[in-house]
């Protein structure tokens, strides 16, 4: 089995994830737990205080809603890709907060509308990071902020182990070509923080849950469906992964804390 694949079209990659994430959106909640987990992490590296914010990858509006209360004099926006996401987000958090449907490569704000960037784990699903940069450098006023976590190579080992097939794996950008985005946009790094996290499912079906209930399936949109045998294969090949607290799955996290010079 070939193991190279042709990259998607831009334009189609993101109504790709769009989608995935819109049809996740009504169970996102209940099976984010790692993604929130991986986000109290970035939570406490915020700044004191920001008038201007937005929420770069909303999702549902759970940390969209969190801003605002640490932040209540504040004007926050939480921007995605997917309307399904974002019709959730309304529906939970409803007025108070502005909801932006946009691509995080192409921000329709005018320069210097920020001072606090929070992204979390939303930016491994852009093709472009060297235009996700320029665009955070464009957005955020002189000496704002921007606070993120995102993946990197390695995320989703086991899966790929147990499915023995690598397009199992997210196709995210390394630390390499992340910092060089970084320091072409002009933003400077406070602070990076590279980190693997590993959780812990009772199950191969409760692994998938987490997966695919949150939108991942979108890795590997064009793979074919596991027969009943290769499923079962598959099954026991995670087994030998199995470890006392349960059947583990990691995320190579990526932790930054970045500034606009003035």
């Amino acid at each position: 089995m070939s193991t190279t694949a042709t990259p998607p079209h831009p334009a189609s990659w993101q109504a790709s994830v769009a989608h995935a994430f819109s049809r996740a959106a009504p169970r996102y909640d209940a099976l984010a737990n790692a993604q929130r987990h991986i986000g109290e992490t970035l939570w406490s590296t915020l700044a004191g205080r920001a008038s201007r914010v937005l929420d770069l990858g909303c999702g549902t509006g759970y940390w969209t809603h969190r801003l605002v209360q640490r932040y209540p004099s504040a004007r926050v926006t939480g921007l995605d890709i997917a309307p399904g996401m974002l019709a959730q987000a309304q529906a939970r958090y409803g007025h108070g907060i502005r909801w932006q449907l946009a691509n995080a490569e192409a921000l329709p704000f005018a320069a210097e509308t920020f001072d606090l960037v929070f992204s979390n784990l939303a930016i491994q699903w852009c093709r472009d990071i060297g235009a996700v940069m320029n665009e955070l450098h464009r957005v955020l006023a002189r000496r704002g902020q921007a606070h993120l976590t995102t993946l990197l190579p390695g995320t989703l080992t086991e899966i790929a182990h147990a499915w023995q097939r690598p397009e199992a794996l997210l196709q995210t950008p390394d630390r390499n070509e992340l910092v060089r985005a970084i320091d072409h946009s002009g933003l400077t790094p406070i602070q990076q923080l590279a980190e693997r996290r590993t959780f812990h499912y009772p199950d191969l079906n409760a692994v998938m849950a987490s997966i695919k209930g949150v939108g991942a399936q979108v890795s590997r949109p064009h793979a074919q469906r596991l027969t009943r045998r290769e499923l079962q294969t598959a099954r026991e090949r995670f087994e030998t992964l199995r470890e006392p607290q349960g059947l583990p799955v990691s995320y190579q996290c990526f932790t930054l804390h970045l500034e606009k010079p003035l």
